[in-house]
């Protein structure tokens, strides 16, 4: 009989993420406990990683291509889409590198702690979780939801508690997260007006549309 490395090397995506429904499918005549036993046996000798409870990935050295960290994060938590300062970072807005994968969601917020890094998932109500986010592909057959550098900044701005446009302005952007104004004139706006219906808290639309003034005046 085949190792579930070896039935999970074949499947699709090549990213080499499944869960148990995917166990049980590729082993339908043996019971729970033997499934049980299957996966504790491939994660006890280093060919699949526990991602969280029922949920595991191929080692890197058993998958047929690079696991993206944002694509990773997707299957961690849906619905959620990458935002903050991992998007921001991704857009080129901050300089530094972002070692926690950074995702916003509708439900209570959760710190995931895996064998490929620290996924964190914040909690940012709106009216459209969807609203400045699109779908990006990162490998074959890996796409994940990455907020817009708009979206992430509106989602950053209701997370900090302390920061509005009246007394932190450009300021917070620019100081704070250490943005550069030139390449903030350049961020993408069609996306503005969308935001704004969708955006519950107060604090983060004033923001929002202070920032809009600024970058196109």
């Amino acid at each position: 009989m085949q190792t579930l490395s070896e039935k999970a090397f074949k499947l699709a995506p090549p990213g080499g993420i499944f869960d148990e429904t995917v166990v049980r499918n590729l082993f339908p005549d043996l019971s729970p406990g033997a499934l049980k036993a299957i996966v504790h046996r491939a994660i006890q000798s280093g060919e699949i990683l526990r991602l969280k409870p029922g949920l595991f990935c191929l080692h890197e050295l058993f998958r047929k291509t690079h696991l993206h960290p944002f694509v990773l994060a997707g299957a961690i938590y849906f619905p959620s889409h990458v935002s903050l300062e991992s998007a921001l970072h991704h857009h080129g807005l901050i300089p530094e590198a972002v070692y926690q994968v950074a995702s916003v969601i509708p439900a209570r917020s959760r710190v995931f702690r895996t064998p490929l890094g620290e996924f964190s998932f914040q909690r940012v109500p709106t009216r459209y979780p969807r609203a400045g986010v699109r779908a990006v592909r990162f490998e074959p057959e890996g796409w994940a939801f990455v907020a817009s550098p708009l979206r992430a900044i509106a989602d950053l701005v209701y997370l900090r508690k302390e920061v509005s446009w009246g007394r932190d302005g450009m300021a917070f952007l620019l100081e704070s997260m250490r943005m550069e104004l030139d390449q903030l004139r350049e961020v993408p706006l069609e996306d503005h007006a969308e935001l704004l219906e969708s955006l519950r808290n107060q604090r983060t639309k004033s923001f929002l549309a202070g920032l809009y003034k600024e970058l196109t005046r």
